[in-house]
């Protein structure tokens, strides 16, 4: 390992200037969010592996918007809202190509499923927590998007490909944020650098959900990223930003957490109580 780790030194490059991510608010076309979703439909398997990726997102996104308003800094307030607009829009695109399948569309794929029709892993459903408890949960999870999407850009699927080298731009800024604040709150006070302990302690059991092939990865072949090939650039991240912030990686075991075959943790149900009660109420309203 060598002193000067890319993913380390960006990050304290960039808290030097007081940049937590991409923080700029710009205007949204979610119109150019549905990338690479061409008029080629999506087989039963790639709609699969479509919902498996979009969902992680999808629920992710829900959960960093419960931020807004409730940061510790008016900066991060923008930051984690950005970052669920980013990643809105990774599902998005997923949802889309995922209901080309059947011919649902992204609205009723993200309003109008139950709980156990969802393939969201665990580790995003788990509770927003306190601020530690959040960043912990964003490093494990942008960490495996960057390696995902990474490998995912040399996709068979040609829209998986595409979907896959807009996100990885946005993704690098989500990780790189994630990394700032694992290294602020470790080194930081006696207080935070107890919560980041306690919040990667909690957060860690989830981990190994993201990187268990199955027979959908083996019938997908080179259309899909195989998760047990990601584990070795994110374990190499993990290890350089913990020894910079003098952490352990956690000794705890492995959950059982079968979110890609639809058995959730209870949380996911009050998540889409919250996000699908306009919807279902007020089925076809627009505004």
């Amino acid at each position: 390992m060598t002193d000067t780790n890319p993913v380390v030194e960006r990050a304290k490059r960039d808290e030097t200037h007081d940049v937590h991510g991409d923080v700029s608010v710009d205007a949204l076309q979610l119109s150019d969010e549905l990338s690479g979703t061409g008029a080629t439909a999506a087989s039963a398997d790639i709609a699969e592996y479509a919902l498996r990726l979009g969902d992680d997102a999808l629920i992710l996104s829900q959960q960093l918007g419960e931020w807004i308003s409730r940061a510790p800094e008016l900066e991060e307030d923008v930051a984690l809202g950005n970052i669920a607009l980013d990643l809105l829009g990774h599902a998005r695109s997923l949802l889309h190509y995922a209901g080309s399948y059947d011919g649902r569309s992204e609205d009723d794929l993200a309003f109008f499923r139950d709980e156990p029709e969802f393939r969201c892993a665990w580790i995003v459903e788990q509770p927003n927590g306190d601020f530690a408890q959040t960043i912990a949960r964003q490093f494990v999870v942008s960490t495996y998007m960057f390696e995902m999407y990474s490998a995912l850009r040399t996709s068979t699927d040609e829209t998986f490909a595409a979907i896959a080298e807009k996100s990885l731009k946005e993704v690098d800024y989500h990780r790189d944020h994630s990394v700032q604040w694992m290294l602020r709150l470790a080194g930081g006070t006696e207080e935070s650098r107890a919560r980041i302990i306690r919040a990667t302690a909690d957060v860690w059991p989830y981990v190994d959900e993201l990187f268990r092939d199955d027979e959908l990865i083996e019938r997908l072949g080179d259309a899909a990223a195989r998760p047990s090939s990601l584990r070795e650039g994110f374990d190499g991240v993990v290890d350089t930003v913990f020894a910079e912030a003098d952490l352990a990686v956690p000794a705890v075991a492995a959950s059982s957490a079968g979110g890609r075959r639809g058995a959730h943790a209870t949380p996911l149900g009050h998540i889409l109580a919250e996000m699908q009660v306009l919807a279902r109420r007020h089925p076809g309203a627009s505004w």
